[in-house]
């Protein structure tokens, strides 16, 4: 029995040797900087921030009509010099053409037409050379370090918005920069066609990089909660039952853990995890969906961690002691040996189940054998005692 105790003790002790946890390794990815630099791996830190409920819409950007101003001529004349053109930025009172009159004259006497506001030249209609009647717009300038961003929005969740409920605004044409809105005020009609109505955003457009017809992305804000650990949509992989992310490793250079995360509430830029993943977690948010597949750049956890710590690891990656080690060392001799008695070889554990079984039985038929000649030595001196009676 104390023999059976002690191989099953040895076995435990070469199965800890040999890498007893696979799932452990399997998750982890370690990446030389080669890999890292192809995978353009970026990550951000997990904090507690808050969590905006947002509904998305698309929509339009428009120019705001009281921002517009035309240039006109009160007395007919034509057009003999035109400073400014198409697109140029222009002052309030800066002359943008002159006006040679019809009024007689050697030469005719000529007048210079000034711009009402500031902006941008947005509209042209006479060309140089051309007769200008009072009432004609030359063109027309518009102001655009303000726009509108007029949202299509569903009837039934507009009324849920109210004015100053915030929006964040992404430009098809300008597509790395975001940009802040606020509602003012609901269109005066909604489509019937598409169940929308039009929510109109005031828009700061500072650098003038918006301009109007433009395309939008809305991302409406309808509440917010503060205190939420939260991770952009782009860190979330697998399937709605199974969402997972990369982590960086603490201890590792270069080495990123496949976590299982449960997700909370989504909007259009953020989900909400609810279990996973700790403040500080470093999470991966480019490049992840490439881990997955990361090969011939890869390194193996023991390699790293033997790198690293500076001593050696088991398969795993878990720390081996003197037992492990001494176990691991008696399983390297016992498959040598195996392989050089028997063609083709077993594995260590096969031959040590082997010995177990062996020992098993060997213990059962010696205790049946016992058994019996107890039962035969009671018999027989059953039989004595009723001899010696009569």
């Amino acid at each position: 029995m104390n023999r059976i105790i002690f191989c099953l003790s040895s076995l435990a002790l070469l199965v800890t040797a040999q890498g007893a946890d696979p799932q452990r390794t399997a998750n982890t990815v370690v990446l030389d900087e080669t890999g890292v630099k192809n995978l353009r791996i970026e990550t951000i830190d997990v904090e507690e921030t808050d969590f905006e409920e947002t509904i998305f819409s698309l929509g339009r950007i428009e120019a705001i009509p009281a921002s517009r101003s035309g240039v006109s001529s009160r007395i007919p004349g034509r057009i003999v010099e035109l400073t400014v053109a198409l697109g140029d930025s222009v002052e309030a009172g800066q002359a943008v053409a002159r006006l040679e009159s019809r009024q007689p004259g050697d030469p005719p006497p000529t007048i210079t037409l000034k711009a009402a506001g500031r902006g941008l030249v947005t509209k042209g209609t006479v060309a140089l050379g051309e007769p200008l009647e009072p009432g004609v717009t030359l063109m027309e300038i518009t102001d655009l370090t303000e726009v509108y961003a007029i949202a299509r929005v569903p009837e039934q969740q507009a009324g849920t918005m109210k004015p100053g409920t915030m929006a964040h605004i992404k430009i098809t044409s300008v597509p790395d920069e975001s940009f802040d809105g606020e509602l003012l005020r609901f269109g005066t009609e909604a489509d019937r066609e598409s169940g929308t109505i039009d929510a109109i955003f005031k828009l700061p457009n500072p650098k003038l990089t918006i301009r109007p017809g433009m395309r939008a992305e809305f991302s409406i804000v309808l509440s917010k909660r503060e205190g939420v650990m939260s991770v952009p949509r782009a860190a979330m992989q697998g399937e709605a039952a199974s969402r997972f992310v990369y982590v960086k490793d603490f201890d590792l250079k270069n080495a990123f853990i496949k976590t299982l995360v449960e997700v909370g509430q989504v909007n259009d830029r953020f989900a909400e995890i609810t279990k996973g993943l700790l403040p500080g977690d470093s999470v991966v948010t480019r490049g992840g969906y490439s881990l997955a597949f990361a090969g011939g750049g890869s390194v193996s956890l023991k390699a790293a961690l033997d790198a690293a710590h500076g001593h050696e690891h088991a398969a795993d990656g878990s720390e081996l002691t003197a037992e492990a080690k001494k176990a691991q060392a008696g399983a390297a001799a016992g498959d040598t040996h195996g392989h050089a008695e028997e063609e083709g070889g077993g594995s260590t554990w096969k031959i040590v189940s082997g010995v177990l079984g062996a020992l098993l039985v060997a213990s059962l038929l010696r205790g049946r054998k016992t058994g019996g000649n107890d039962d035969e030595d009671g018999t027989a001196n059953v039989k004595k005692s009723n001899q010696e009676a009569v």
